[in-house]
C-alpha cells in the first residue's frame, strides 16, 4: 500500500510539473501573441502595408528655356513610345518581328529588348521604341489586336524648336550615366534625362523640378493591381535668357557656310543678345539617341561643330588689338594723337625684318595715330610697341577683358592669353625678346583672345570705360500660374527703352581718360566711315540713319616665308584652308550714341575685310530689330514680349 501511495504521489507531482510547464508555455505564447498583436500591432501593420503598397517616383515636367521675349528655346512635347510586357506575348521575338513591320526597329533595339527580358520580371514593361511620329503611334494602336503584350504609351520628352541656331547656348539633355549619379532618386528613374551641355547643364537642378509620387497596390510578386493615390511633381523653374532669337537666327543664317563665331552684346548692361558658333549641330539628336557613326562624324569634323567657338575658340586678335596698344600709349604718355611715323613698308630689328601689310605698295607714308588705326598701319604699331614694352601693353589688355574668363553661364569658356615677360620665362625658361614685343603690338605672337573677349573689349571702349561683364541669364522664375493660367508678371520688362544709359550695377569705371577713349572710338569710326579706312566699303546703308565704327583684323596662323611674301601669294586659292589667315572685325553702333557691340571671327577667312562685310549685315539686323529698345519678359516672369519684326 505504501508503494502504491508513493507511486501515486510521484505521478501527481510529475503531472503537476507537466501541467505547470504547459501552463507556462501557454502563458509565454499568449504573452508573445499579445505583444505582437497589441503592443507591436502598429509596426507590423505598417510592414504589411509596405508589402502591399508601393511608392513610386514620378518625374516632374522640366522647366522651359526662353529667350528675352518669351520664345521657347527648350520645351517639352509628347513622347510617343511603345513598351512590351513579356508575359502577355506568345513569344517576345515573334512580337518584335511583327512590330518591326509597323515601326522601324533596328538590331540594336531588338537585342537590347531581348537582354532586358532575361533580366527583368515578365510583367515589368520594357521600352521598345520612343519618339515615334503620330502616324507611327496611331498605326501601332490600330494593329494592337495582332500584337499581344505591346502597349502604346505617351510620356514627355525634351524638344529644341530652334535646334541648330541655339545649340551652343541651350545645350542638350541626355541619359544619366553612372558618373552622373549623386544619390538623387530622380536620376535613377528609367528614361530620365539631365542637362549635358550649355544652359541645360548649368541650370540643370533648377530646371529638373521636384518629383511627384504615386501610391500603387501590388501583389506578392510586385505586379501593380491599382493606383491608390497620385501627387504630380512640381515643374522645374523656367530659365529666361538675354538672347534675341530672331537676331540669333538671322546671324546663324548669315554664317551658315562659314567656320566662324559672332557675339552681339549690349555695351551698358553686358547682356548677350546673340552668340553664334558655326557650323552647329542638332541638339535633338542627343535626346533622341545618337548612333556611334553620327557621333564620330560630329567629333571628327574638321570645322568642329561641337565646340562653341564664341567662348572656346582662341585666336590671335590681329589688328583688332591695335586700339588697346594706342590707348596704352596715350595713357602712358609715350605718344599722343599727333605722334607721326613714316611707313615705308618694312623696319629692321637686328637681322630681322618686320613688314607692314602694305609693304608691296611702299607702305603708308607719314601717318598719325588716327590714320594708323584707320589704315591699320603695322609699322606705326611696331613703333608704339617698342616704346611701351610688352608689360604695359598687357596691363591695358587685361583691363579691357582679355586674358580673363568671365564665368558666363556656359561650359567650356577659355581664358585666352595675354603674355608678359614673367609669363614667358616661367613657361619656356627663355627671356622675352624685343621682336616679340613688336609682333604683340599688332595682335600676334603669343596673344590669344576669344570672340566673346573681343566683344567685351569693344563694349568697354564704346561705353566710356565701364568694366561691364557679359551675361546670358535674365532671370529664373517659378512656373506657378495665376488664375488665368498665365505666368505672373512684374512690370512691362522694357529694356531701358529710349536709349537711356543704364549700366550693369556691378560695372566699375576702369579709370581711363574719357578724352583718350573718345579719340580711340573716333578712330574706329574712321575705319568704316573715313575716306581711307580699311572697311570703308562696308559702312551702313543710309536708310538706317546710323553709322558703325569698327576695326578690321587679319591674324596669321603660320609664319610667311620670304618667297611667299615676295610673290604676294600667301592667300592664293592654292593655299590650304587650314593655312589661311583668320578674318576678324569688331564694331559698335550707333556712332554718337553707342548701344551695341559685336565681334566676328571667321576661321581662315583670309582677310579682316571679309569679316567686315559679314559684320555690316549683322549690325544692320541688330539696329533694325533694336532688341534693347523693345519689351521683354519682366524680371519675375511676365507675358510674351513683342514679336520680332523681320
Amino acid at each position: 500500500m505504501e508503494r502504491d501511495g508513493s507511486r501515486h504521489k510521484a505521478f501527481t507531482r510529475r503531472l503537476a510539473l507537466l501541467g505547470g510547464g504547459q501552463l507556462s508555455l501557454a502563458a509565454l505564447l499568449m504573452g508573445r501573441m499579445y505583444y505582437l498583436q497589441v503592443l507591436e500591432s502598429d509596426q507590423y501593420k505598417m510592414l504589411a502595408e509596405e508589402n502591399r503598397i508601393s511608392m513610386r517616383l514620378l518625374a516632374p515636367p522640366r522647366g522651359l528655356v526662353l529667350d528675352r521675349f518669351g520664345q521657347e528655346l527648350a520645351s517639352n512635347r509628347q513622347n510617343y513610345r511603345i513598351v512590351l510586357i513579356a508575359e502577355q506575348t506568345k513569344g517576345v521575338a515573334e512580337t518584335l518581328d511583327r512590330l518591326a513591320h509597323i515601326i522601324p526597329i533596328n538590331s540594336h533595339q531588338r537585342n537590347r529588348v531581348l537582354r532586358e527580358v532575361k533580366r527583368k520580371r515578365p510583367f515589368v514593361p520594357i521600352k521598345v521604341a520612343e519618339n515615334l511620329t503620330w502616324e507611327q503611334f496611331a498605326h501601332v494602336n490600330v494593329q494592337l489586336p495582332d500584337l499581344p503584350g505591346v502597349q502604346p504609351d505617351v510620356g514627355e520628352g525634351r524638344y529644341y524648336p530652334k535646334g541648330l541656331e541655339t545649340a551652343h547656348i541651350v545645350g542638350y539633355v541626355s541619359s544619366v550615366s553612372e558618373a552622373d549619379l549623386t544619390g538623387d532618386p530622380l536620376l535613377e528613374l528609367p528614361g530620365f534625362r539631365i542637362g549635358k551641355n550649355g544652359v541645360e547643364k548649368i541650370y540643370d537642378e533648377s530646371l529638373r523640378g521636384k518629383a511627384g509620387n504615386s501610391r500603387v497596390e501590388v501583389n506578392a510578386y510586385g505586379r501593380v493591381i491599382r493606383e491608390l493615390a497620385r501627387q504630380d511633381g512640381q515643374s522645374g523653374d523656367d530659365v529666361v535668357l538675354t538672347i534675341d532669337t530672331g537676331l540669333q537666327e538671322a546671324i546663324a543664317r548669315r554664317l551658315a557656310d562659314e567656320s566662324a563665331a559672332a557675339v552681339v552684346m549690349d555695351i551698358h548692361q553686358g547682356e548677350i543678345l546673340a552668340m553664334v558658333s558655326s557650323p552647329s549641330y542638332d541638339p535633338n539628336a542627343f535626346n533622341l539617341g545618337m548612333s556611334s557613326k553620327a557621333w564620330q562624324n560630329l567629333a571628327q569634323h574638321p570645322r568642329k561643330p561641337l565646340i562653341n567657338k564664341a567662348i572656346s575658340g582662341q585666336y590671335p586678335p590681329g589688328s583688332t588689338f591695335k586700339m588697346i596698344v594706342a590707348l596704352a600709349a596715350l595713357e602712358a604718355g609715350v605718344a599722343g594723337p599727333d605722334h607721326r611715323v613714316f611707313c615705308n613698308g618694312v623696319i629692321e630689328l637686328g637681322t630681322s625684318k618686320f613688314h607692314c601689310w602694305r609693304h608691296r605698295y611702299g607702305g603708308h607714308g607719314w601717318v598719325d595715330m588716327k590714320q594708323a588705326i584707320a589704315q591699320s598701319c603695322d609699322i606705326y604699331f611696331y613703333d608704339l610697341a617698342r616704346r611701351l614694352g610688352v608689360d604695359r601693353i598687357g596691363d591695358m589688355a587685361l583691363r579691357f577683358g582679355l586674358g580673363e574668363a568671365f564665368g558666363i553661364e556656359l561650359t567650356g569658356e577659355k581664358d585666352g592669353l595675354v603674355p608678359s615677360k614673367d609669363w614667358k620665362l616661367a613657361v619656356t625658361g627663355v627671356p622675352w625678346q624685343m621682336g616679340e614685343t613688336l609682333i604683340t603690338g599688332i595682335g600676334q605672337a603669343y596673344l590669344l583672345a576669344t570672340p566673346l573677349q573681343l566683344a567685351v573689349m569693344t563694349a568697354r571702349l564704346a561705353n566710356g570705360g565701364m568694366a561691364v561683364r557679359p551675361k546670358l541669364l535674365r532671370h529664373q522664375n517659378s512656373r506657378k500660374l495665376d488664375g488665368d493660367g498665365a505666368r505672373s508678371a512684374a512690370g512691362d520688362g522694357r529694356d531701358n527703352a529710349g536709349g537711356v544709359r543704364k549700366f550693369d550695377a556691378d560695372a566699375q569705371s576702369m579709370g581711363v581718360s574719357a578724352a583718350n577713349l573718345k579719340f580711340i572710338t573716333d578712330a574706329m569710326s574712321e575705319v568704316v566711315n573715313g575716306a581711307r579706312g580699311t572697311a570703308r566699303k562696308y559702312k551702313l546703308d543710309k536708310e538706317l540713319n546710323a553709322q558703325m565704327a569698327g576695326k578690321t583684323g587679319t591674324a596669321q596662323v603660320r609664319r610667311i616665308t620670304k618667297a611667299e611674301r615676295k610673290a604676294g601669294g600667301k592667300l592664293s586659292k592654292e593655299t590650304p584652308w587650314q593655312e589661311r589667315d583668320h578674318a576678324l572685325f569688331t564694331a559698335f553702333a550707333p556712332v554718337g550714341a553707342p548701344r551695341y557691340a559685336t565681334a566676328v571671327v571667321v576661321e581662315h577667312g583670309g582677310s579682316g575685310i571679309y569679316a567686315a562685310a559679314l559684320t555690316k549685315d549683322i549690325m544692320t539686323e541688330v539696329l533694325r530689330g533694336d532688341p534693347m529698345g523693345r519689351s521683354a519678359l519682366g524680371v519675375a516672369g511676365g507675358g510674351r514680349g513683342k514679336e520680332r519684326k523681320t
